[in-house]
């Protein structure tokens, strides 16, 4: 598997009477708690230049984190999130990003989602066969 960091953007979500600031708080939540863990990088998400007149540079995508994993902590990272959503009342993470160059969007449990990944991943390359060079006598 490549050893290139994979980009996902994780959108919580909750019951839809959530104010948007609260909708942040567990967002920013998520980013603090992420930031602890073996993550490449993870930052607020941004949905390109803000309005003009704002102060940010960059609009804030709301609830949404944007997040860079080696494959290898792919796993952890669902496991994480999952328990994440779970330690909340009506709070769910979708993700949302590139594998293997194709564009996945998942919600749910952590298996199926890596039972998706596997089917993604492309098959290991087979190694060469031996030479069929005979001895020398």
């Amino acid at each position: 598997m490549d050893a290139s960091p994979l980009h996902f953007t994780l959108q919580v979500e909750a019951d839809p009477q959530t104010p948007p600031e609260a909708l942040d708080a567990l967002a920013r939540e998520l980013l603090g708690e992420l930031r602890q863990t073996d993550v490449e990088s993870a930052e607020l998400a941004t949905a390109g230049a803000a309005p003009p007149g704002t102060k940010s540079a960059d609009a804030l995508t709301l609830g949404a984190v944007a997040v860079a994993v080696l494959p290898t902590f792919l796993p952890k990272l669902v496991d994480f999130v999952q328990a994440w959503s779970l330690r909340g009342q009506g709070r769910t993470v979708k993700f949302k990003g590139k594998v293997a160059g194709q564009e996945v969007e998942f919600e749910g449990a952590a298996s199926d989602f890596k039972s998706i990944l596997a089917a993604l991943q492309p098959p290991p390359a087979s190694p060469a066969p031996p030479s069929a060079a005979s001895p020398a006598a």
